[in-house]
């Protein structure tokens, strides 16, 4: 039997222009958005596209500037309707807690055991509502919370010490997160706790680069950076970006500096070399105009002289007239 896929109806088409133009700016953010607005009809809405392509919002806001720029899609559309509040998690009893967990057929007696040894506490009853909000509510499989809950461990030792253990709202935060991300099943988070370890080493080595050795990121920095490495710039462009705010501003500023990549990032410009050869900030000669030529040695001396020889000159003329 055919696979319904690619039945005639269910086909997308792309103008030949228009896959030229994505070739062009080599990014696969601006491609993979461009068939998600393609499937919607060009309407575009941020948490929708990061939902289903698993990114940021702010990461799917900037492929639409990039296509945006390359009028590939129209910024006007991107307006859609207020998303509905997600629903409120319900207030989880006592009862329900223990029913849960005296049923021999439920993994959460399970789960609670080894939260409770990777933390190294008993869990209270708040605790174990947060848990249970996750593992209930969210759904989320208990292997795939254990993975979030190991961690968060880890996390919170880099950044406080070793010892040091989260709380249960912060694992209930990151596992709402990671649902969000569409991060639910065990090879989803293997796959994205890979993607996390190395965008935290990459982290670690913009830091340096932009002179800050000192201390670990703070949450909205990270969101920055991770923004800037999901565009895909190299760390160099990076730098260059941080040196060009330090020059205007005197001190890095978080803001501009962003506003300086997504600028680059709107353009297709994501290395030092891209950004020499196309960045418009670089002062243009107008066409066909060439650039001033030094005088020759000796030549500014003769200049000079004959100069002072039209000024005596002026000024004998003018002492005869006043005789």
């Amino acid at each position: 039997m055919s696979d319904p896929t690619f039945l005639p109806g269910g086909i997308l088409s792309m103008a030949a222009g228009a896959v030229d133009r994505l070739l062009s700016a080599g990014s696969g953010d601006a491609a993979l958005l461009y068939l998600w607005l393609l499937k919607t009809g060009g309407e575009y809405d941020a948490a929708g596209a990061a939902r289903t392509l698993k990114w940021d919002p702010v990461r799917a806001d900037g492929a639409m500037q990039l296509l945006a720029g390359m009028k590939l899609a129209d910024p006007k559309r991107s307006k859609a309707p207020p998303a509905p509040a997600p629903a409120e998690p319900p207030e989880y009893t006592a009862a329900d807690l223990n029913r849960e967990l005296e049923n021999p057929a439920s993994p959460f007696p399970a789960l609670v055991s080894e939260v409770q040894r990777r933390l190294g506490k008993v869990l209270s009853t708040a605790d174990l509502k947060s848990l249970y909000t996750v593992y209930d509510f969210a759904g989320l499989p208990a292997e795939v919370i254990l993975l979030a809950v190991s961690w968060c461990a880890e996390e919170t030792g880099r950044k406080y010490g070793t010892g040091q253990k989260p709380r249960l709202p912060q694992i209930q935060k990151e596992c709402f997160r990671w649902k969000e991300l569409g991060v639910d099943t065990v090879e989803g988070a293997e796959a994205h706790l890979k993607r996390l370890a190395s965008l935290r080493t990459r982290t670690g080595r913009i830091l340096a680069l932009m002179d800050i050795r000192d201390r670990p990121p703070v949450a909205r920095e990270r969101e920055y950076i991770t923004v800037w490495v999901d565009m895909g710039f190299s760390d160099e462009a990076i730098r260059l970006a941080y040196e060009r705010t330090v020059l205007k501003k005197q001190t890095l500023n978080w803001p501009y500096m962003n506003s300086i990549l997504k600028s680059w990032h709107q353009k297709g410009l994501h290395t030092p070399e891209q950004i020499t050869a196309g960045d418009s900030q670089r002062p243009q000669r107008p066409a066909g105009a060439t650039a001033p030529q030094p005088a020759p040695p000796g030549e500014a001396d003769r200049r000079a002289r004959e100069d002072m020889e039209r000024m005596r000159a002026f000024l004998r003329q003018q002492s005869k007239e006043g005789n």
